[in-house]
């Protein structure tokens, strides 16, 4: 049933928010800063209390974490980004350990409660249809199970496909602000992240299909591809990197399983060429994290090729990703999702790839994870590892056996004080073989 937009404004839009509800905010580009404007307004006139806010990572403001606003908004995030992250270490927001696949059955199964949910749109379209545009993951199932639905429309979010198409009888109350997206601007990778992305692409066959997030090192692989074939995309989100290779053909989907010559994400975040990309572009399906994201729909697609990073890594090969201690809190995110899924794949290879050092210098490979690391890989999940020294494949191997291999691709300077501390791990009861102290 197509449904007239009766348009309020966001102060009017907020009224039906009320004390002890819980709020979800479409993520990423997609974050509704007039609404949240509007929300702090109420919470500034002392409206509010005990208010719970719900999203993944979101680009812009996030006062609501700030510490004025203990008691009246509390944010419980899926996972933080850079704009709550000292909030959440200064214990004034929070964080669900969830993977990514399953941020949206909390909204489905009742896990978590879902009172408002407040999304960006396009305009409704002749159908009477709007579009999620950059962000389906978990907001499609928060718009189904929302008591009250607050959409913006904003001419700026693109008219993407899949799920992200719903109807406008799924909305409830109406604003309007054409604010443009919030973009994101990836550096130049470094030298070392060039490395490490040769050492990803010369695992990459042809006709792979891949997922490998954002950032430098995805962006130091892509550049690397120019001359593969028959490429495709299952990932949970894309940015600026895959726009060339898709206008020279090399990503096309045509080796895919499902969704073939389709692209399909849940999310994006980049410049407005990627925005502008997938607007009106039947090659892209934006889905609901529950399918782009399930390990058994992923493997699928034959040779899934999934590239993903770390904070730390150990020596038998268990991966921190989420927290290091008490200095980096994330979240658990799709990694493991991805790197299932690409292991049940035919063909298929799952690869951690981190560089070997910090920026001071410090081992990422460490003999064990430090206290309160967070892991979100676990060692038997564990198969390609790739850093700028090179790459090692830990499937089959034996803990002695992936101690040095992991160990083999540590920096050199490194590797004769991981190698001890290996050999007094299991040299006393096993028959470890020291490799780099001769």
């Amino acid at each position: 049933m197509r449904v007239e937009p009766r348009i309020v404004s966001p102060a009017e839009a907020v009224k039906v928010v009320k004390s002890g509800d819980h709020i979800h905010f479409s993520s990423v580009a997609s974050a509704p800063a007039c609404l949240i404007k509007a929300l702090m307004a109420r919470g500034d006139a002392g409206e509010l209390k005990d208010v719970h806010i719900h999203h993944l990572h979101t680009e812009g403001a996030a006062p609501y974490g700030e510490a004025r606003y203990e008691g009246i908004f509390q944010a419980d995030q899926f996972f933080v980004g850079g704009n709550l992250r000292k909030h959440t270490q200064g214990g004034f927001a929070d964080y669900i350990p969830v993977f990514l696949s399953e941020t949206q059955k909390l909204y489905r199964c009742g896990a978590l409660p879902i009172n408002v949910a407040m999304i960006q749109v396009s305009p409704p379209d002749k159908h009477g249809f709007v579009s999620l545009g950059t962000s389906v993951d978990a907001t499609l199932a928060a718009v189904e199970c929302a008591d009250h639905v607050i959409a913006v429309i904003n001419k700026y979010v693109p008219r993407s496909f899949g799920d992200a198409m719903i109807p406008t009888s799924m909305i409830d109350i109406w604003c309007v602000d054409d604010e443009p997206l919030e973009e994101a601007h990836f550096s130049t990778p470094t030298d070392v992240e060039v490395l490490i992305g040769n050492n990803c692409a010369a695992l990459i066959e042809d006709g792979a299909c891949l997922q490998m997030g954002i950032g430098a090192i995805p962006n130091a692989v892509l550049a690397q591809l120019g001359n593969h074939k028959n490429l495709g995309i299952h990932t949970e989100m894309f940015a600026d990197g895959v726009l060339p290779l898709v206008e020279s053909g090399v990503i096309n989907g045509m080796n895919k399983g499902i969704d073939r010559g389709k692209m399909v994400s849940t999310f994006l975040m980049g410049s407005q060429k990627v925005y502008d990309f997938i607007d009106d572009n039947p090659m892209v399906r934006m889905m609901d994290v529950g399918y782009t994201n399930d390990p058994f729909i992923i493997a699928k697609n034959e040779k899934v090729t999934a590239i993903n990073s770390a904070l730390q890594v150990d020596i038998t090969g268990q991966v921190c990703a989420d927290s290091l201690g008490t200095t980096h809190y994330s979240g658990v995110g799709g990694q493991v999702d991805f790197i299932y899924g690409a292991s049940l794949s035919k063909g298929g290879k799952a690869i951690i790839a981190m560089p070997a050092v910090t920026n001071k210098g410090v081992s990422k490979i460490a003999p064990t994870l430090n206290l309160g690391a967070g892991v979100v890989t676990t060692r038997a999940h564990m198969h390609y590892f790739v850093t700028e020294f090179g790459a090692v494949d830990l499937y089959g191997k034996t803990l002695q056996e992936r101690a040095r291999l992991v160990i083999s691709v540590a920096a050199p300077e490194h590797r004769e004080a991981l190698d001890k501390a290996a050999f007094e791990r299991f040299g006393s009861h096993h028959h470890y073989v020291k490799g780099y102290m001769k």
